[in-house]
């Protein structure tokens, strides 16, 4: 029997904290692809529409497992599962063929602006990587079983 090691006095916060951020990920991927009403389409600047409407239909997939297996991952990190480092690496994945694909094939920054295009994905990449090293780095230490 292994004994696990206790959690640095953050852990919550961080693993609460990352399932926040993770489950505003999840609102965003399902107000995109399924709750989006024709008033709403009307509303936005054409475009943006194009945009959205252009994208390859793998990228509601994609969209959804960097989402989806964030939230997971997070509650797999507060029951200090090591399940969780595995799911954190699979939305990271995700997360950077959402993201490369968005700003380097797509060219977000030519209809988005900089920062909805460059700064914001940075951001997510960011956060993503740091939940993947912070869960694995408690896995390596034992807090997580």
């Amino acid at each position: 029997m292994t004994e696990t090691i206790k959690p640095g006095k953050g852990f919550k916060i961080i693993a609460i904290l990352g399932l926040l951020w993770n489950l505003v990920g999840v609102f965003f991927w399902a107000a995109e692809n399924f709750m989006m009403t024709e008033e709403v389409k009307a509303a936005m600047p054409p475009e943006r529409l194009e945009l959205m409407e252009s994208a390859p239909s793998w990228g509601v997939i994609v969209y959804g497992i960097a989402t989806i297996g964030g939230v997971l991952a997070c509650i797999l990190l507060l029951m200090r599962k090591k399940g969780a480092v595995l799911l954190f690496l699979l939305s990271l994945l995700a997360i950077i063929i959402q993201m490369g694909y968005g700003m380097f094939v797509m060219k977000w920054g030519d209809i988005l602006g900089p920062v909805d295009a460059y700064v914001m994905p940075i951001i997510v990449i960011i956060i993503g990587i740091f939940l993947y090293m912070y869960s694995k780095n408690n896995a390596q230490k034992g807090v997580l079983s």
